[in-house]
């Protein structure tokens, strides 16, 4: 057997402290602890998540029930949506890429150590800013969606919705830098001989929920920010009663919440992916297309966000279009149960606990894809939008797709994480438990919906067949809850006297089998040659390798360079916040700029010099790199220090913009030109600042000689940065002072 070293594999190691004490796990940059933090801390807000749903489930169990206040009720939906969605379904679905995807591809580390504590550590953070909120006297009330007005300053003057905002900021920023490590990792850190085409699906799985994360937390980011400002500033974003918009929040918001679902759902088919094949003793059928319309996925999630908005009255055209756009995104979502059917079909296979939680993925998430191609109908949505049909529908998608997902990885890896079995027999009697308490939920729950029970509501009149339709969809609460205490009781045991796993249990066919169980801090030693999709089994069965039954493309070894992939990839992020603040400037000010005060306001003469300094910048910028390319130390500095100086006249500039508009009474709390305006130019600002801050870092260490060309592309990745905020510049120049779009 050829085998590559470890060495030549692309990626550095960067040491944590020694094991077995509380702060070696506190500061650690391995990204399998930070994996396992991810998940234990996912865990730990499930517990919390789960309390909050039992609570609301008592109170739902009789008609007209006191058990929780109206207000209280309120509180606890709203908390339940938010915990699961941000504390705890993103980050375990992060915690799984963390630890697995490195050595899927016989990387050493994720390609940002530094970066991937960072956005760990931004997690807790998020959590703690989120739960503070019950201090003020009150948690956020306002629903996980957070509709407007009913999150502005008018109607919510309680401190605990900012909490809500700030921290569901800080757990954005933190998503977003894991989405990016994770897109680098993939692309950057393979292995020698890994090509695009045979890196297992769950890695491509997490590659794709990658780039949905970069592409689509910054449209909630964005809202977010301008709810800050309307509540924090006085602006009016989505005040209707001062001229804003309430249901702009609820694009914005879908522009994030649609693509959010196939963000929770993709790793959980990537697990699958990896489960079914290695259960069924056969590849997965159908690679290519699996991975493919995974993609067509992606492109189309950004396409259907309004079918969660036919009730609003968008008019008959939008309707149709996004109607079509669910239609078509459930094509290749749906077709995928044909490929892991397929793989099943005529397979060796072994219904251990993963594989049963694979099957009944299955089945539980074709019912809540069938509901949810029902909701493409217009008039069925209109008929079931606000009942607890799409209660059922969500939780089918959520439970039967995520978490079963979940569940199959967890009992397939937990051998690989450990060095110990779970047990079987807790492991079935964990999956009946919440089989039937699925079912039993939210298939009433879509009963209870065609019946006419609203959701977001406390308690209900004693209509006839409501009562006991609650009441079983409360006992299948329990028997949910009962499962989870079956796992967590398995893992216990298990840790401390479960059967030792050895390192490849299942006959895993992927790179993570081939490393020792737990896996050492540098992940490999030695790793297998890379041929095909199945490496170890290429390893144990040579005679009926992959590789010479079905080619795939042949790894040329090209690699792009992380910190530029890295500063790519912000830079798409951005664009897409830039993109939606553009968005409400023009949606609000498309009638409104030809009116006096826009007008004798702003200079655009003015404005046009400094613009003219800033693009300038980037020439000069252009120049520096070219002249540390060549060696030209002293010609680096005297372009680098040209490229700050003609920043900070472009940010002198804005200042006094800002004074003069002052000076005329126009402040942020003016009308929405101003709150547009200073929303927009502040947050460029604001990046201008910080890409000063890299140039005079990047002099600095010119001066100190510890920029050598040989590190040129790090200016390079901060020239991308660079001139990504001089190109915004450009069409915020365009659209509010030249008026390009009248």
């Amino acid at each position: 057997m050829s085998e590559t070293q470890n060495e030549a594999t692309p990626g550095t190691t960067i040491e944590s402290p020694p094991a077995g004490r509380l702060l070696s796990w506190i500061s650690t940059v391995d990204h399998k602890r930070i994996g396992i933090l991810y998940i234990c801390t996912a865990t730990f807000f499930l517990a919390i998540g789960g309390l909050e749903a039992l609570l609301m489930r008592i109170q739902l169990v009789l008609p007209n029930n006191t058990f929780l206040s109206p207000g209280f009720f309120n509180q606890m939906f709203t908390m339940h949506g938010t915990t699961m969605v941000f504390l705890v379904g993103m980050p375990v679905l992060v915690g799984f890429a963390n630890y697995f995807v490195p050595l899927m591809i016989g990387a050493r580390d994720v390609a940002f150590p530094r970066l991937n504590a960072m956005s760990y550590w931004l997690l807790p953070c998020g959590g703690t800013l989120l739960y503070f909120s019950f201090m003020t006297g009150q948690a956020p009330n306002a629903g996980w969606f957070s509709y407007a007005p009913l999150s502005t300053k008018p109607f919510n003057l309680m401190p605990a919705q900012d909490y809500w905002i700030v921290g569901l900021l800080c757990l954005g920023v933190g998503s977003i830098a894991a989405a990016i490590n994770i897109f680098v990792t993939v692309l950057s850190c393979r292995a020698p001989g890994m090509s695009v085409q045979r890196v297992p699906l769950f890695v491509w799985m997490s590659l794709m929920t990658a780039i949905l994360t970069i592409l689509a937390l910054p449209a909630l980011n964005a809202a977010l920010a301008m709810l800050l400002i309307d509540r924090w500033l006085g602006a009016a974003f989505f005040q209707p009663a001062r001229g804003g918009s309430a249901v702009l929040w609820q694009h914005f918001f879908w522009v994030f919440g649609h693509p959010e679902v196939y963000i929770l759902i993709l790793p959980a088919f990537g697990m699958i992916s990896e489960v079914i094949p290695v259960f069924s003793r056969k590849p997965i059928y159908g690679y290519v297309f699996v991975a493919g319309s995974s993609a067509v996925i992606v492109l189309l999630s950004y396409g259907v966000w309004a079918h969660h908005m036919f009730a609003v009255g968008l008019g008959m055209g939008a309707d149709i279009f996004f109607a079509i756009g669910t239609l078509l995104i459930a094509l290749p979502t749906g077709v995928k149960i044909f490929n892991w059917t397929a793989t099943m079909w005529g397979g060796s296979i072994r219904l251990t606990t993963s594989m049963l939680f694979a099957v009944a993925f299955l089945l539980e998430f074709v019912i809540g894809g069938l509901t949810g191609v029902m909701f493409a109908a217009v008039p069925i949505d209109w008929q079931l939008t606000d009942t607890y049909f799409v209660v059922g529908h969500f939780h089918y998608v959520l439970i039967g797709g995520t978490v079963f997902g979940l569940f199959s990885a967890t009992f397939y890896w937990f051998p690989k994480m450990t060095g110990r079995m779970l047990s079987e027999r807790l492991g079935k009697l964990q999956f009946w438990l919440w089989v039937s308490g699925l079912n039993a939920t939210f298939m009433t729950q879509h009963v209870l919906g065609v019946m006419g029970m609203p959701r977001r509501v406390y308690t209900y009149a004693d209509n006839p067949g409501w009562m006991i339709l609650n009441m079983v969809a409360t006992i299948g609460a329990v028997l949910m809850a009962l499962g989870t205490l079956a796992l967590l009781w398995n893992i216990w045991i298990s840790l401390r006297h479960g059967r030792l796993a050895g390192d490849n249990p299942w006959g895993g066919f992927t790179l993570e089998w081939a490393t020792t169980s737990p896996p050492p801090e540098n992940n490999f030693d030695v790793i297998p040659e890379v041929k095909s999709r199945r490496p170890l089994w290429d390893l144990d069965h040579p005679e009926h390798a992959d590789w010479r039954l079905a080619k795939t493309t042949e790894d040329h070894g090209g690699r792009p360079d992380k910190a530029i992939t890295a500063v790519w990839a912000f830079v798409a992020s951005e664009a897409v916040f830039f993109l939606l603040l553009l968005v409400s400037y023009v949606v609000f000010n498309s009638k409104q700029l030809n009116g006096p005060t826009a007008a004798s306001a702003l200079d655009p003469n003015r404005a046009g010099l400094f613009t003219g300094c800033l693009l300038f910048s980037s020439l000069t910028f252009w120049l520096a790199e070219v002249s540390l390319g060549r060696g030209k130390q002293s010609t680096f500095r005297v372009w680098l220090g040209l490229s700050i100086l003609l920043g900070a006249i472009f940010i002198g500039g804005q200042a006094w913009e800002y004074a003069g508009l002052i000076s005329n009474n126009i402040m942020i709390d003016e009308n929405l030109f101003a709150a547009t305006f200073f929303t927009v130019t502040g947050f460029h600002g604001m990046h201008v600042i910080a890409g000063l801050v890299a140039l005079c870092i990047l002099l600095t260490l010119s001066m100190k000689r510890s920029l050598s060309p040989k590190r040129v592309n790090v200016v390079r990745a901060v020239g991308v940065y660079w001139h990504f905020v001089d190109v915004v510049w450009v069409v915020v120049f365009s659209i509010i002072y030249l008026r390009v779009l009248p």
